[in-house]
């Protein structure tokens, strides 16, 4: 498993781009933790990376958004330093529904 960073930049000054936007946020939430507005904390490994990856950029205008994807040292998640209202997630832990 990878320890990733997703951020995006998606142009919303068309109807299309706001739709674009809510579409590539509703596909991360799918895939990580959002801890930020645009940023979002994501465990995957290399099949769920490429299916990611390959879904935003399907969604994606590529001359007017950007979309950047870090590929953090292992367990990266858990070292991470926070100032203000953010706080730290945790990613490897059960989920309960």
């Amino acid at each position: 498993m990878t320890d990733l960073l997703l951020t995006y930049d998606v142009d919303t000054t068309t109807p299309e781009g706001r739709r674009r936007l809510r579409r590539v946020a509703k596909l991360c939430e799918g895939h990580g933790l959002r801890v930020q507005k645009s940023v979002f904390e994501i465990i995957a490994n290399d099949t769920d990376l490429l299916r990611l990856t390959a879904a935003v950029n399907d969604i994606i205008n590529a001359d007017t958004d950007s979309v950047r994807l870090y590929r953090l040292p292992s367990a990266g998640l858990a070292d991470v330093h926070t100032l203000g209202t953010a706080q730290i997630e945790a990613h490897r832990q059960d989920l309960v529904l």
